[in-house]
């Protein structure tokens, strides 16, 4: 299944508390127990004024339904169409 990097303008993201990103987290978790199995969350990488996050799924659709239903933005949804690391090099 497709990856997909999204791009969350969440101003102040970066200066969230642990409380405050767990209640984000629960409510997003929330909603992709509701969506079943067509959609998972990798990881995201919090930085001071955006949130990129990590998915699992079909297609843009399901990401914007998840965005949309969760209450939190999506932005930018690009699909990855590869992964490169210092090894890719060899």
């Amino acid at each position: 299944m497709p990856k997909f990097v999204i791009e969350r303008n969440i101003p102040g993201a970066g200066a969230m508390t642990l409380d405050q990103m767990k209640a984000v987290t629960q409510q997003s978790c929330g909603v992709l127990r509701d969506m079943g199995p067509r959609i998972q969350w990798v990881h995201s990488y919090v930085t001071a004024d955006k949130v990129y996050c990590i998915y699992i799924a079909p297609d843009e659709k399901t990401i914007r339904e998840h965005a949309s239903l969760s209450g939190i933005p999506a932005d930018s949804v690009c699909r990855i169409a590869a992964i490169i690391d210092p090894a890719t090099s060899d």
